[in-house]
């Protein structure tokens, strides 16, 4: 059975939105644990843009609200999804983790899910954007 922990991601200290946001998706991304991307998907973004994406939301939120962040509000979610050793081929991972943040977001933000397969056990990073696609 699958175990799942969802992180909510802040700026940090010494870093503004748009280098935490790169800093998440490249680690999210890397190629030598995605299969070299072969195990990434995006769901209402692109995951090749999916910082400039994600980063240009945050701006038009900004804009259209007059809002703006501090350093300890939430950018982004980064949901973490492990499975047991042989439970689940990438691909099933990818899918299920794909189905998952769909369910957990109603559909309302765009995410990427990147399944890592770097370690023994088989696991889905998926980082999204904290801000309704409607924005």
């Amino acid at each position: 059975m699958a175990t799942t922990r969802l992180m909510p991601l802040h700026t940090g200290k010494g870093r503004d939105v748009g280098t935490a946001i790169s800093d998440i998706i490249d680690y999210a991304e890397n190629p030598e644990k995605t299969d070299y991307g072969r195990l990434i998907t995006g769901y209402e973004c692109d995951s090749r843009t999916a910082d400039a994406e994600f980063l240009f939301s945050k701006r038009q939120y900004a804009a259209l609200t007059g809002r703006t962040r501090g350093a300890d509000d939430v950018i982004a979610y980064h949901l973490r999804q492990s499975f047991v050793p042989g439970e689940v081929t990438p691909e099933e991972a990818n899918r299920i983790g794909c189905e998952l943040a769909k369910r957990f977001t109603n559909g309302n933000h765009a995410f990427i899910v990147c399944t890592h397969i770097d370690k023994h056990h088989i696991h889905n990073v998926r980082p999204d954007r904290a801000i309704s696609k409607a924005v």
